[in-house]
Protein backbone atom coordinates (compact mmCIF):
# COMPACT_ATOMS: atom_id res chain seq x y z
CA UNK A 1 0.00 0.00 0.00
CA UNK A 2 1.72 3.32 -1.03
CA UNK A 3 1.47 5.90 1.22
CA UNK A 4 3.29 8.65 2.73
CA UNK A 5 5.44 8.02 5.78
CA UNK A 6 4.01 11.11 8.16
CA UNK A 7 4.50 11.79 11.23
CA UNK A 8 1.79 10.90 13.49
CA UNK A 9 -0.38 13.66 14.76
CA UNK A 10 -0.69 13.40 18.57
CA UNK A 11 -2.51 15.25 21.23
CA UNK A 12 -0.17 18.16 22.22
CA UNK A 13 0.75 20.56 24.89
CA UNK A 14 -0.52 23.53 22.53
CA UNK A 15 -4.44 24.54 22.94
CA UNK A 16 -6.45 23.84 19.88
CA UNK A 17 -6.60 27.44 19.11
CA UNK A 18 -2.61 27.49 18.71
CA UNK A 19 -2.53 24.37 16.88
CA UNK A 20 -5.06 25.35 13.93
CA UNK A 21 -3.04 27.93 13.21
CA UNK A 22 0.82 26.20 13.78
CA UNK A 23 -0.02 22.58 12.65
CA UNK A 24 0.78 21.17 9.11
CA UNK A 25 2.77 23.87 8.04
CA UNK A 26 6.51 23.02 5.80
CA UNK A 27 9.64 22.75 7.39
CA UNK A 28 11.39 26.25 8.18
CA UNK A 29 14.01 26.07 5.91
CA UNK A 30 14.96 29.52 4.30
CA UNK A 31 13.03 31.05 2.06
CA UNK A 32 10.21 27.92 1.85
CA UNK A 33 6.91 28.96 1.84
CA UNK A 34 5.38 29.72 5.16
CA UNK A 35 2.09 28.08 3.74
CA UNK A 36 2.03 24.44 1.90
CA UNK A 37 1.45 25.39 -1.44
CA UNK A 38 -1.18 23.56 -4.06
CA UNK A 39 0.32 20.98 -5.46
CA UNK A 40 -1.85 20.55 -8.49
CA UNK A 41 -0.71 16.91 -10.16
CA UNK A 42 -1.95 13.59 -10.63
CA UNK A 43 1.62 12.01 -11.53
CA UNK A 44 4.85 11.81 -9.49
CA UNK A 45 7.96 10.46 -10.82
CA UNK A 46 8.67 6.96 -9.29
CA UNK A 47 10.57 5.67 -6.57
CA UNK A 48 8.81 7.89 -3.83
CA UNK A 49 6.23 7.45 -1.10
CA UNK A 50 3.20 9.13 -3.46
CA UNK A 51 3.61 7.55 -6.68
CA UNK A 52 0.30 8.43 -8.19
CA UNK A 53 -2.08 11.39 -7.62
CA UNK A 54 -4.98 9.05 -6.21
CA UNK A 55 -2.62 8.10 -2.99
CA UNK A 56 -2.01 11.01 -1.65
CA UNK A 57 -0.63 15.00 -2.04
CA UNK A 58 0.84 17.31 -0.19
CA UNK A 59 -1.80 19.31 0.32
CA UNK A 60 -3.69 17.42 1.21
CA UNK A 61 -1.51 16.12 3.94
CA UNK A 62 -1.00 19.49 5.42
CA UNK A 63 -4.51 19.72 6.10
CA UNK A 64 -4.89 15.75 7.67
CA UNK A 65 -1.73 17.09 9.71
CA UNK A 66 -4.06 20.19 11.30
CA UNK A 67 -6.99 18.33 11.52
CA UNK A 68 -5.34 15.13 13.40
CA UNK A 69 -3.13 17.42 15.58
CA UNK A 70 -6.66 19.16 16.59
CA UNK A 71 -8.18 15.84 17.28
CA UNK A 72 -5.46 14.01 18.36
CA UNK A 73 -5.20 11.01 15.93
CA UNK A 74 -4.75 10.27 12.10
CA UNK A 75 -6.80 12.09 9.90
CA UNK A 76 -7.81 10.95 6.40
CA UNK A 77 -9.10 13.74 3.96
CA UNK A 78 -11.88 13.12 1.40
CA UNK A 79 -13.88 14.76 -1.27
CA UNK A 80 -16.54 15.78 1.00
CA UNK A 81 -18.13 14.77 4.39
CA UNK A 82 -20.69 12.52 3.06
CA UNK A 83 -17.81 10.96 1.50
CA UNK A 84 -15.99 10.68 4.62
CA UNK A 85 -19.13 8.97 6.17
CA UNK A 86 -19.12 6.53 3.11
CA UNK A 87 -15.69 5.99 4.11
CA UNK A 88 -16.17 5.07 8.19
CA UNK A 89 -19.38 2.91 6.88
CA UNK A 90 -17.22 0.65 5.22
CA UNK A 91 -15.73 -0.51 8.36
CA UNK A 92 -19.53 -1.84 8.85
CA UNK A 93 -19.08 -5.90 7.80
CA UNK A 94 -22.01 -6.94 5.72
CA UNK A 95 -25.07 -7.10 7.64
CA UNK A 96 -23.89 -5.58 10.17
CA UNK A 97 -26.27 -3.04 12.53
CA UNK A 98 -25.22 0.31 12.72
CA UNK A 99 -27.18 2.81 15.55
CA UNK A 100 -28.29 6.41 14.77
CA UNK A 101 -30.13 9.19 16.15
CA UNK A 102 -32.98 9.79 13.97
CA UNK A 103 -32.19 13.63 13.75
CA UNK A 104 -29.03 12.66 12.25
CA UNK A 105 -27.78 15.17 9.68
CA UNK A 106 -30.38 13.88 6.38
CA UNK A 107 -27.01 13.12 4.10
CA UNK A 108 -26.15 10.30 6.93
CA UNK A 109 -29.89 8.89 7.34
CA UNK A 110 -30.17 8.97 3.46
CA UNK A 111 -26.56 6.83 2.72
CA UNK A 112 -27.64 4.72 6.09
CA UNK A 113 -31.15 4.16 4.64
CA UNK A 114 -29.64 3.21 0.72
CA UNK A 115 -27.25 0.63 2.53
CA UNK A 116 -30.15 -0.47 4.26
CA UNK A 117 -32.26 -1.20 1.06
CA UNK A 118 -29.39 -2.17 -0.87
CA UNK A 119 -29.01 -5.20 2.29
CA UNK A 120 -25.40 -4.54 2.71
CA UNK A 121 -26.64 -3.05 6.93
CA UNK A 122 -29.37 -2.95 9.08
CA UNK A 123 -29.96 0.81 10.68
CA UNK A 124 -31.52 1.23 14.38
CA UNK A 125 -32.80 5.03 14.51
CA UNK A 126 -33.02 6.01 18.19
CA UNK A 127 -34.53 9.22 19.78
CA UNK A 128 -31.39 10.72 21.65
CA UNK A 129 -33.41 12.66 24.10
CA UNK A 130 -33.78 9.17 26.04
CA UNK A 131 -30.10 8.94 27.72
CA UNK A 132 -30.21 5.04 27.43
CA UNK A 133 -31.79 5.19 23.60
CA UNK A 134 -27.85 4.93 21.71
CA UNK A 135 -26.95 2.27 24.65
CA UNK A 136 -29.54 -0.07 24.54
CA UNK A 137 -29.45 -0.43 20.70
CA UNK A 138 -25.89 -0.77 20.57
CA UNK A 139 -26.47 -4.47 22.11
CA UNK A 140 -25.17 -6.59 18.61
CA UNK A 141 -24.42 -3.58 16.83
CA UNK A 142 -21.78 -3.34 14.90
CA UNK A 143 -21.55 0.70 15.34
CA UNK A 144 -23.12 3.49 17.14
CA UNK A 145 -23.16 6.57 15.55
CA UNK A 146 -23.19 9.94 17.63
CA UNK A 147 -23.56 13.56 16.53
CA UNK A 148 -23.56 15.82 19.80
CA UNK A 149 -25.22 18.23 19.11
CA UNK A 150 -27.52 16.54 16.68
CA UNK A 151 -28.79 18.28 13.08
CA UNK A 152 -31.15 19.95 13.40
CA UNK A 153 -32.66 19.56 16.68
CA UNK A 154 -29.25 20.34 18.65
CA UNK A 155 -29.99 17.53 20.58
CA UNK A 156 -26.70 16.44 23.21
CA UNK A 157 -25.27 13.51 24.23
CA UNK A 158 -23.07 12.02 26.88
CA UNK A 159 -20.18 10.99 23.98
CA UNK A 160 -18.27 9.97 26.99
CA UNK A 161 -20.50 7.36 28.65
CA UNK A 162 -22.06 6.36 25.70
CA UNK A 163 -18.84 5.46 24.08
CA UNK A 164 -17.37 3.33 27.18
CA UNK A 165 -21.43 1.39 27.43
CA UNK A 166 -20.83 0.92 23.29
CA UNK A 167 -17.92 0.03 23.15
CA UNK A 168 -18.60 -3.17 26.04
CA UNK A 169 -21.00 -4.46 24.01
CA UNK A 170 -18.73 -4.52 20.94
CA UNK A 171 -19.84 -1.73 18.75
CA UNK A 172 -17.70 0.75 17.05
CA UNK A 173 -18.12 4.28 18.75
CA UNK A 174 -18.02 7.08 15.65
CA UNK A 175 -18.94 10.78 16.33
CA UNK A 176 -19.65 13.85 13.80
CA UNK A 177 -17.89 16.21 15.22
CA UNK A 178 -18.88 19.00 12.51
CA UNK A 179 -21.22 21.47 14.62
CA UNK A 180 -18.96 21.57 17.79
CA UNK A 181 -15.49 21.21 16.52
CA UNK A 182 -12.29 20.60 18.44
CA UNK A 183 -12.58 23.74 19.90
CA UNK A 184 -15.24 22.24 22.11
CA UNK A 185 -14.87 18.57 22.24
CA UNK A 186 -12.29 16.27 21.20
CA UNK A 187 -14.49 12.45 21.12
CA UNK A 188 -11.25 10.43 20.53
CA UNK A 189 -10.45 11.86 23.86
CA UNK A 190 -13.69 10.90 25.05
CA UNK A 191 -13.32 6.97 24.14
CA UNK A 192 -14.81 7.40 20.14
CA UNK A 193 -12.93 5.56 17.79
CA UNK A 194 -13.45 7.41 14.71
CA UNK A 195 -14.33 11.30 14.68
CA UNK A 196 -16.10 12.21 10.77
CA UNK A 197 -16.26 16.38 10.15
CA UNK A 198 -18.01 17.71 6.75
CA UNK A 199 -14.68 19.81 6.33
CA UNK A 200 -17.41 22.35 4.17
CA UNK A 201 -18.65 23.42 6.97
CA UNK A 202 -16.60 24.99 10.34
CA UNK A 203 -13.75 24.00 9.65
CA UNK A 204 -12.80 25.44 6.07
CA UNK A 205 -15.52 28.22 7.11
CA UNK A 206 -16.21 30.05 4.25
CA UNK A 207 -18.34 28.54 1.83
CA UNK A 208 -15.83 27.74 -0.81
CA UNK A 209 -14.82 24.47 -0.14
CA UNK A 210 -16.33 21.22 -0.33
CA UNK A 211 -14.95 18.53 1.97
CA UNK A 212 -14.32 15.83 4.33
CA UNK A 213 -11.77 14.36 6.74
CA UNK A 214 -12.17 11.18 9.35
CA UNK A 215 -9.71 10.71 12.40
CA UNK A 216 -8.56 7.78 14.10
CA UNK A 217 -6.20 6.95 17.02
CA UNK A 218 -5.18 3.44 15.69
CA UNK A 219 -2.87 2.45 12.42
CA UNK A 220 -5.35 -0.49 11.47
CA UNK A 221 -8.13 1.52 11.23
CA UNK A 222 -5.87 4.28 9.82
CA UNK A 223 -4.97 2.24 6.81
CA UNK A 224 -8.83 0.62 6.22
CA UNK A 225 -10.09 4.71 5.55
CA UNK A 226 -6.92 5.23 3.73
CA UNK A 227 -7.41 2.41 1.26
CA UNK A 228 -11.19 3.07 0.95
CA UNK A 229 -10.01 6.65 -0.62
CA UNK A 230 -7.93 5.04 -2.70
CA UNK A 231 -9.80 1.98 -4.04
CA UNK A 232 -12.96 3.93 -4.51
CA UNK A 233 -11.49 7.71 -5.87
CA UNK A 234 -13.01 9.86 -2.79
CA UNK A 235 -9.79 12.06 -3.15
CA UNK A 236 -10.11 15.77 -2.14
CA UNK A 237 -9.73 18.39 -4.92
CA UNK A 238 -6.32 20.02 -4.19
CA UNK A 239 -8.14 23.59 -4.61
CA UNK A 240 -10.14 22.32 -1.57
CA UNK A 241 -7.17 21.01 0.30
CA UNK A 242 -5.69 24.37 0.11
CA UNK A 243 -8.80 26.21 1.12
CA UNK A 244 -9.83 24.30 3.87
CA UNK A 245 -6.50 24.68 5.15
CA UNK A 246 -6.31 28.31 4.69
CA UNK A 247 -9.88 28.52 6.50
CA UNK A 248 -8.97 26.02 9.48
CA UNK A 249 -5.90 28.68 10.67
CA UNK A 250 -8.91 31.34 11.30
CA UNK A 251 -11.42 28.90 12.82
CA UNK A 252 -10.64 29.88 16.86
CA UNK A 253 -11.66 33.39 15.81
CA UNK A 254 -14.86 32.52 13.65
CA UNK A 255 -16.34 30.59 16.19
CA UNK A 256 -15.78 32.65 19.18
CA UNK A 257 -16.90 35.80 17.33
CA UNK A 258 -20.05 33.83 15.82
CA UNK A 259 -20.90 31.49 18.79
CA UNK A 260 -21.04 35.49 20.48
CA UNK A 261 -23.21 36.13 18.36
CA UNK A 262 -25.61 33.09 18.51
CA UNK A 263 -25.88 33.46 21.96
CA UNK A 264 -27.07 37.39 21.54
CA UNK A 265 -29.20 35.69 19.11
CA UNK A 266 -30.79 33.14 21.03
CA UNK A 267 -31.32 35.49 23.88
CA UNK A 268 -33.03 38.07 21.68
CA UNK A 269 -35.11 35.65 19.88
CA UNK A 270 -36.62 34.48 23.15
CA UNK A 271 -37.77 37.73 24.02
CA UNK A 272 -39.65 38.46 20.52
CA UNK A 273 -43.49 37.58 20.57
CA UNK A 274 -43.16 36.45 16.77
CA UNK A 275 -41.19 33.61 17.99
CA UNK A 276 -42.41 29.90 19.61
CA UNK A 277 -40.02 28.52 20.36
CA UNK A 278 -35.96 28.31 20.74
CA UNK A 279 -33.05 25.67 20.48
CA UNK A 280 -29.56 25.95 21.26
CA UNK A 281 -27.39 23.29 22.86
CA UNK A 282 -25.54 26.40 25.17
CA UNK A 283 -22.35 26.40 22.53
CA UNK A 284 -21.50 26.81 19.19
CA UNK A 285 -22.33 28.06 16.19
CA UNK A 286 -26.11 26.96 15.12
CA UNK A 287 -29.73 27.56 16.69
CA UNK A 288 -33.08 26.96 15.71
CA UNK A 289 -36.43 28.54 16.37
CA UNK A 290 -39.96 28.28 15.00
CA UNK A 291 -41.77 31.47 14.38
CA UNK A 292 -45.60 32.08 15.46
CA UNK A 293 -47.50 31.47 12.30
CA UNK A 294 -46.10 27.49 11.54
CA UNK A 295 -44.52 26.17 8.32
CA UNK A 296 -45.77 29.34 6.21
CA UNK A 297 -44.46 32.12 8.64
CA UNK A 298 -41.15 30.00 8.24
CA UNK A 299 -41.15 30.39 4.91
CA UNK A 300 -41.29 34.56 5.21
CA UNK A 301 -39.59 35.04 7.69
CA UNK A 302 -36.52 32.87 5.17
CA UNK A 303 -37.29 34.43 2.58
CA UNK A 304 -37.43 38.10 3.75
CA UNK A 305 -33.80 38.39 5.19
CA UNK A 306 -31.70 41.10 3.69
CA UNK A 307 -28.65 40.17 5.23
CA UNK A 308 -29.08 36.95 6.21
CA UNK A 309 -28.72 34.55 3.20
CA UNK A 310 -31.38 31.45 2.79
CA UNK A 311 -29.10 28.93 2.09
CA UNK A 312 -28.80 24.94 2.86
CA UNK A 313 -25.41 24.89 4.14
CA UNK A 314 -23.68 26.42 7.65
CA UNK A 315 -20.63 26.85 9.36
CA UNK A 316 -19.53 29.79 6.59
CA UNK A 317 -18.48 33.53 8.05
CA UNK A 318 -22.00 34.66 6.74
CA UNK A 319 -25.21 34.14 8.34
CA UNK A 320 -27.36 31.33 6.78
CA UNK A 321 -30.70 30.11 7.16
CA UNK A 322 -33.76 27.58 6.31
CA UNK A 323 -36.72 26.11 7.13
CA UNK A 324 -35.49 22.12 7.20
CA UNK A 325 -39.22 20.31 6.61
CA UNK A 326 -38.78 22.13 2.56
CA UNK A 327 -36.04 18.74 2.33
CA UNK A 328 -38.37 15.90 1.46
CA UNK A 329 -35.84 13.55 3.26
CA UNK A 330 -36.14 15.84 6.59
CA UNK A 331 -37.61 13.40 9.23
CA UNK A 332 -41.22 14.12 9.97
CA UNK A 333 -40.18 14.21 13.73
CA UNK A 334 -38.70 18.19 12.73
CA UNK A 335 -41.48 20.65 13.31
CA UNK A 336 -42.77 21.87 9.87
CA UNK A 337 -41.65 25.20 10.86
CA UNK A 338 -38.53 24.59 11.86
CA UNK A 339 -35.78 27.34 10.87
CA UNK A 340 -32.29 25.97 11.53
CA UNK A 341 -30.15 29.08 11.79
CA UNK A 342 -25.79 28.52 10.84
CA UNK A 343 -24.72 32.21 13.05
CA UNK A 344 -22.10 34.23 11.14
CA UNK A 345 -19.61 37.21 12.06
CA UNK A 346 -21.37 40.19 11.02
CA UNK A 347 -21.56 42.84 13.38
CA UNK A 348 -24.68 41.61 15.89
CA UNK A 349 -26.76 45.25 15.33
CA UNK A 350 -26.82 45.02 11.62
CA UNK A 351 -27.79 40.68 11.90
CA UNK A 352 -30.52 41.64 14.65
CA UNK A 353 -32.08 44.72 12.34
CA UNK A 354 -32.46 41.64 9.44
CA UNK A 355 -33.32 38.85 11.95
CA UNK A 356 -35.87 41.32 13.42
CA UNK A 357 -37.36 42.86 10.20
CA UNK A 358 -37.84 39.37 8.98
CA UNK A 359 -39.50 38.48 11.90
CA UNK A 360 -42.19 41.47 11.66
CA UNK A 361 -45.56 40.01 9.81
CA UNK A 362 -45.71 42.74 7.72
CA UNK A 363 -42.40 41.85 6.18
CA UNK A 364 -43.47 39.90 2.52
CA UNK A 365 -43.40 36.94 1.09
CA UNK A 366 -41.13 37.41 -2.03
CA UNK A 367 -41.37 33.62 -2.90
CA UNK A 368 -37.39 33.65 -2.79
CA UNK A 369 -34.94 31.22 -3.16
CA UNK A 370 -37.22 28.60 -3.21
CA UNK A 371 -35.66 24.90 -3.78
Amino acid sequence: MARTDRPRSPRSALSPETLAVAAGRPPRTPDAPLNVPLTPASTYVAGGALEYGRFGNPTWQAFEDAVGALEGGRAVMYASGLAAAAATFSLVPDGGAVVVPRHAYNGTLGLLRDGERRGRLTVREVDVTHPDALVDAAEGAAMVWIESPTNPALEVVDIAETAAAARTRGALVVVDNTFATPLVQQPLALGADVVVHSATKLLAGHSDALAGVAVVADDATYDLLEAYRRLHGATPGTLEAYLATRGLRTLAVRFERAQDNARRLVERLEADEAVATVGYPGFGTVLTFEPVGGAVAAHRVTTASELVVCATSLGGVETTWERRRRWAGEPETIPDALIRVSVGIEGFADLWADVAQALDPSSADLGLRRT
